[in-house]
């Protein structure tokens, strides 16, 4: 098939690994991959990390091609990411899952960077959630969790404060920019959480999540109910994990909600009340997560589209701000937030 001329406004820059990646290179690898032809739509869509676009075949289905970043993960983390979406799409659970390559894989390669291809599917984001909406949610994340924690993700990232953080922390006082005078503030508030943390995630069960469950990847399909999607930054991890970024408010103010989820979750799963103590430590966790995230920006694109600011005083004292309030959180927090008996 004679391919026209594709332009894109979206450019990359020369020293960019995503340098390679013109419309007709994207469209060329796909339509390889794939073994099948493809349209001219080429349209670059909003992602951070890696590089996505919306494609069609030639009867207009869409598709959307993501090309991960180098780097970020090896190819085996990718596999694993894949191979749970698999099986829970075996187990019926409404995930979106890469669609199988012409050589029966579902990775393919461009470079340096590897692709692969997803059927689009749209769907809206659900601001505020009703109860039965909290129920479904519930049985639609034990559903996920009961099909993750039947398997392991080796070169995944294991969530718990002495690994993940720490390695994320390291990092930041390589490459994040901060102040000499800031370091010492950034290094005490970091430890303690560390160490407060800790010893809250021992004999806490572990299993393979969804890692980055927020509102924005959940879509509501009408008739069809939540598809959970984007599944990134998949982890072995703590459940709760799961469903903490979810809730309107601190858990103390969100107890309703909590009770909803767990009534729907319960449907296919148990779930430990302990490991709500860990909401906490999580939030704190993701806060130095992030900001790892923008320090690897910085690193390899020069700059965080996100947070333009990065590596500044004003940016630092205002990380370094919050973290102290976070530590202040941990030392506050209740045995329990609902009976264990």
């Amino acid at each position: 098939m004679k391919r026209l001329p594709v332009n894109s406004d979206k450019r990359e820059k020369n020293n960019s690994p995503f340098a390679v990646l013109t419309p007709d290179m994207v469209l060329s690898s796909v339509e390889k991959a794939m073994g099948m032809y493809v349209s001219n739509l080429c349209r670059p869509m909003n992602s951070y990390i890696n590089r996505v676009f919306e494609l069609a075949d030639e009867d207009g289905e869409g598709l959307i091609a993501k090309f991960y970043r180098p780097g970020r993960w090896t190819r085996q983390a990718l596999q694993d990411e894949h191979d749970y979406l698999l099986e829970l799409v075996g187990a019926e659970v409404p995930v979106i899952a890469p669609l199988p390559l012409a050589d029966g894989t579902t990775l393919g390669r461009v470079g340096k960077v590897y692709f692969s291809v997803f059927p689009k599917k749209w769907g809206r984001i659900v601001d505020e959630y009703t109860d039965e909406q909290w129920l479904e949610l519930g049985r639609l994340l034990g559903r996920v969790h009961a099909v993750g924690a039947g398997g392991t993700a080796q070169d995944r990232l294991t969530m718990i404060p002495e690994k993940s953080t720490r390695s994320h922390i390291h990092f930041l006082l390589e490459h994040g920019k901060i102040p000499q005078e800031l370091r010492g503030s950034f290094q005490e508030l970091t430890t303690a959480i560390i160490e407060q943390s800790s010893p809250l995630f021992a004999d806490m069960e572990l299993i393979r999540l969804h890692g980055d469950c927020h509102n924005a990847n959940l879509i509501y399909r009408p008739d069809e109910s939540f598809y959970i999607i984007d599944f990134d930054d998949m982890v072995m991890g703590p459940p709760v994990q799961d469903f903490w970024m979810l809730l309107p408010g601190p858990p103390e103010e969100s107890l309703v909600e909590i009770d909803l989820f767990l009534e729907g979750y319960r449907t296919f799963r148990d779930f430990d009340l302990r490991s709500l103590r860990l909401i906490e430590p999580l939030r704190a966790m993701r806060f130095i997560h992030y900001m790892a995230w923008c320090a690897h920006q910085v690193l390899e694109d020069g700059a965080s589209l996100v947070m333009p600011d990065f590596g500044t005083r004003e940016y630092w004292q205002r990380e370094i701000d919050d973290l102290g309030d976070q530590v202040q959180r941990l030392g506050k927090q209740p045995e329990s937030y609902f009976p264990m008996g």
